[in-house]
């Protein structure tokens, strides 16, 4: 077996955990701190709940939520602005992946300088970052728990995948009550997100015992518990998806992604969608294009969805598959290419710029333009 290795923060995981949020950065040595998040999460009151959990604990703070859904590369470079300003010396960022994604572009210019474009790919961090407290308003995107910051470039119409083992927060809490406020189109889309980390760092040509317990539990309580949180606003299946979203961000963080992702973030960078919507429409096809690579691998997640079968593993993996589009459908979202793109006449472009994403070195079937256009075509 190769070497490997496994990086997280530190977790408290709770309901109303977030109440630590002020003794954690006080820890971390905070005289005053950049709060982190944007309107959506202000109009659910979570914002102000951190102010008030700051001010009862006599924690300074200065507050930036100049963040769009995708993060801008500009908007990075106001946060670090705001950040030097204020001389703050700790960062908190409260929200789905885009604050905290933000929040670590701003911290790798506090510890780094240059611009952010000069850390695209894997491990360009070279110095220590500010100390990082995040907290997560979603049961996805795992930007609490992992080594991978996405950035738009605005000028390239691009989604940067920065990876670094400086990334990973100090503290990161997680308090499922703050699901009980998000929208429904919110909790599926950032579920389906998590399932599509599961997934693909399952398979990813990194994997380790470390990683791959942590994705199979994620895909094993997904399944079972996002209807009940989206229909019946359950407390216990929330719950049950924070730990799903904490499980698959470890593994992910530590194994990589694979090219559904390589082709969201194309996507994303050009269209500006909904990250996690474009999951139901890549996914499935991008698990078959992958089953000739890893049948095992596949047949174990196909079982998964469609319960214990004794049938050889292709046929598992690919009935699991036909199982989880119908899962998608049922949700009521865009399962279909031609569901949020105008025409095909993009495909050249998003299949090239998915090629060179960092995401796809770790997919486990080589995959080329050609594929990733063919792949386009089948979705579509």
């Amino acid at each position: 077996m190769q070497a490997t290795k496994f990086a997280i923060p530190e977790i408290i995981f709770g309901r109303g955990s977030i109440i630590h949020v002020a003794q954690c950065a006080k820890r971390l040595g905070a005289k005053r701190v950049l709060l982190i998040s944007d309107t959506g999460v202000e109009r659910s009151g979570w914002v102000e709940r951190v102010m008030d959990i700051l001010r009862e604990n006599s924690v300074e703070w200065v507050y930036f939520n100049e963040v769009n859904s995708n993060p801008r590369d500009y908007q990075v470079y106001e946060g670090f602005e705001v950040y030097t300003e204020a001389k703050a010396d700790v960062i908190i960022a409260i929200g789905g992946g885009s604050p905290i994604d933000a929040a670590k572009g701003i911290a790798i210019l506090a510890g780094n300088g240059g611009r952010i474009n000069d850390y695209e790919g894997a491990n360009r961090v070279m110095r220590p970052l500010p100390p990082m407290v995040y907290l997560p308003t979603t049961a996805g995107s795992g930007s609490d728990m992992s080594q991978f910051c996405i950035i738009t470039d605005v000028a390239r119409q691009l989604k940067m995948s920065i990876i670094s083992r400086s990334l990973v927060p100090n503290i990161s809490i997680i308090d499922p009550l703050i699901l009980l406020t998000k929208s429904q189109e919110l909790i599926i889309a950032s579920a389906v997100d998590a399932f599509s980390h599961a997934v693909e760092s399952y398979v990813s040509r990194i994997a380790s015992p470390f990683t791959t317990h942590q994705a199979l539990l994620a895909i094993n309580l997904i399944i079972p518990n996002l209807m009940r949180a989206v229909e019946d606003r359950s407390i216990e299946a929330l719950e049950q998806l924070s730990i799903a979203s904490t499980a698959a961000g470890m593994s992910f963080s530590n194994a990589g992604l694979g090219a559904a992702h390589a082709l969201a973030h194309s996507l994303g960078g050009m269209f500006d969608v909904l990250h996690g919507l474009v999951h139901p429409v890549l996914l499935p096809e991008i698990m078959r294009f992958n089953t000739p690579a890893c049948p095992e691998k596949m047949g174990t997640i196909g079982r998964c969805i469609i319960g214990d079968r004794k049938c050889p593993d292709e046929v598992a993996a690919l009935e699991g598959i036909e199982r989880l589009q119908e899962f998608f459908t049922e949700l009521a979202v865009p399962v279909r290419l031609r569901d949020i793109l105008p025409d095909q006449s993009s495909f050249e472009r998003l299949a090239g710029a998915a090629v060179g994403d960092a995401c796809n070195l770790t997919n486990p079937r080589t995959a080329g333009k050609d594929d990733f256009l063919a792949i386009c075509e089948r979705a579509w």
